[in-house]
């Protein structure tokens, strides 16, 4: 067996250890785990699938949906696809993806049915027994003996979100999958007696990896719940009692809110740490939270190329910096400028990394790959500086920097300021188009509850503290702000989804 692929992962649980769990549902040990990959491996030899084939699955988030992953990704490719996704979207990457089998739910009716079925591409249903354990299932009943895939054979493919251009398909190898696992779980000082709760989607880098296999490499086990429910969070938690959660900004916003109003739910939650990745988590959020769980806040970087975490913030006695997404965790990290040479301490450019968690490149793609590879180093697209203690700030994507008629504006850096003022809730600063400027300022706001403020007000409050040509020329006042599939809030076309022409 490789050293460094994910059937080496799930190896490292104890036999009688749990690996994953669910709400109503009998605990999955890891003896019970690898049986199941072991089976789903031979299942999909019986019908000639293999080492470099991708199986795409649409599941539902849950204890399925993590075996599945695990099952297929230990002997071949695994392609989860979210399962909100329509007809016409499905068509787009099963084309792109050409997967060899579609795993489904049993008896759904789920639009990937017609949109394989239209391409030819049979799909078997995930048939779990009455009263199995939390994520055991079969496709049918037919095995044969299965190979082992080599370390640098795809484990996982997915699509980066493609927000200003068609996605780009990112092949991960199991080398990969491996080294990101193991430096999630060194990072986080994972051991056998963590227990995660699960709020993420299982069809994105960051559950996948921080969550379920980061965790697998631990021999430690995860609580699968159908997704992010604001409502139920705290009593599951309560319930459940893990020693962490991994999630992005705006669960953890929304977490908090109900927090607020359950203070008998929170203390009977005891986490070891919190942890928050895929968007930046701005510093007032960073404090609520840590006095909120009274456990220390974990702000990561991660991203689809990097097989998620790129840096992280140590666990103490490591320091946690607010609006600092930490120390290089796995990957080399340096500061490129614009003609190419290294930055110096604290002077801003370009974030590069790379290592063993880097994807070899984009699929059918020479031009990204040509652009995205500069001599064996990865160019991220996020600006960013290095601090005199070597933590990585993100200032902002570089397609997402404002440019006011020359002027540069980080909208991270203006939504970190909003976020400090009492009435606000959440902030996204946005480009707006303009014809003489090119691009104005503009910021989309969700107020606290019961609170009230202006566009003047907000105005002036930041005319001592911002530079001019910083403070928004537009506030919009939204109950919500639109959001991806994954909760992170959509910052490129915000001014199109909110139906706003050019500003005057």
């Amino acid at each position: 067996m490789s050293n460094k692929s994910v059937k080496a992962l799930i190896a490292a649980g104890a036999d009688e250890a749990v690996a994953l769990t669910a709400p109503g549902r009998p605990d999955m040990t890891y003896a019970d785990l690898r049986a199941h990959c072991r089976s789903l491996r031979r299942q999909l030899a019986a019908r000639d699938i293999g080492p470099g084939d991708r199986v795409a699955i649409v599941l539902p988030n849950g204890p399925e949906m993590a075996s599945a992953f695990l099952g297929v990704a230990a002997g071949l490719s695994a392609a989860p696809l979210n399962p909100a996704y329509k007809q016409s979207e499905y068509a787009f990457y099963l084309e792109d993806l050409k997967p060899k089998l579609v795993i489904a739910e049993a008896g759904g009716d789920n639009p990937v049915l017609a949109a394989a079925s239209a391409l030819g591409i049979p799909v078997a249903e995930a048939v779990v027994a009455e009263g199995a354990a939390a994520g055991a299932f079969r496709l049918w009943d037919e095995e044969a003996d299965a190979s082992d895939p080599a370390e640098d054979d795809e484990a996982l493919v997915l699509h980066t979100s493609g927000t200003t251009s068609r996605p780009k398909v990112v092949p991960l190898t199991q080398r990969n999958l491996f080294a990101s696992a193991r430096n999630i779980a060194e990072t986080l000082q994972l051991t056998s007696a963590d227990h995660c709760l699960n709020i993420m989607p299982l069809f994105h880098i960051h559950g996948l990896i921080a969550v379920v296999l980061a965790s697998m490499k631990a021999g430690a086990s995860v609580c699968c719940t159908p997704g992010f429910n604001a409502l139920k969070f705290l009593d599951l938690a309560a319930e459940q009692k893990p020693s962490w959660y991994s999630g992005v900004p705006t669960m953890h916003q929304t977490i908090l809110l109900r927090a607020k109003r359950n203070p008998d739910a929170l203390a009977k939650i005891d986490f070891r740490f919190v942890r928050s990745s895929s968007a930046s988590l701005p510093p007032a959020v960073f404090k609520e939270l840590a006095e909120t769980f009274d456990c220390p806040v974990i702000e990561a970087y991660g991203m689809t190329e990097a097989t998620h975490q790129m840096a992280s913030n140590p666990l103490p006695p490591g320091a946690q910096k607010p609006g600092f997404v930490g120390l290089p965790a796995g990957p080399e990290i340096k500061i490129r400028k614009l003609d190419g040479a290294d930055a110096a301490q604290g002077e801003e450019g370009e974030v590069c990394i790379k290592g063993e968690n880097v994807t070899p490149g984009y699929e059918a793609n020479p031009k990204a790959n040509e652009e995205s590879f500069v001599d064996g180093w990865f160019r991220t697209g996020d600006q960013g500086l290095l601090d005199p203690d070597g933590y990585l700030k993100i200032t902002g994507r570089i397609k997402e920097i404002i440019n006011r008629g020359g002027e540069k504006v980080s909208p991270l850096e203006v939504d970190d300021f909003y976020m400090d003022h009492p009435a606000v809730q959440q902030v996204v600063t946005f480009a707006l188009p303009h014809k003489m400027l090119g691009e104005e300022v503009a910021a989309a706001v969700v107020l606290r509850e019961g609170a009230q403020a202006s566009e003047k007000e907000l105005k002036d409050y930041a005319a001592e503290k911002l530079a001019p040509f910083k403070i928004p020329k537009k506030f919009v006042f939204v109950d919500e702000i639109p959001k991806g599939a994954t909760g992170k809030l959509q910052r490129i076309g915000l001014h199109e989804k909110l139906g706003l022409g050019e500003a005057e």
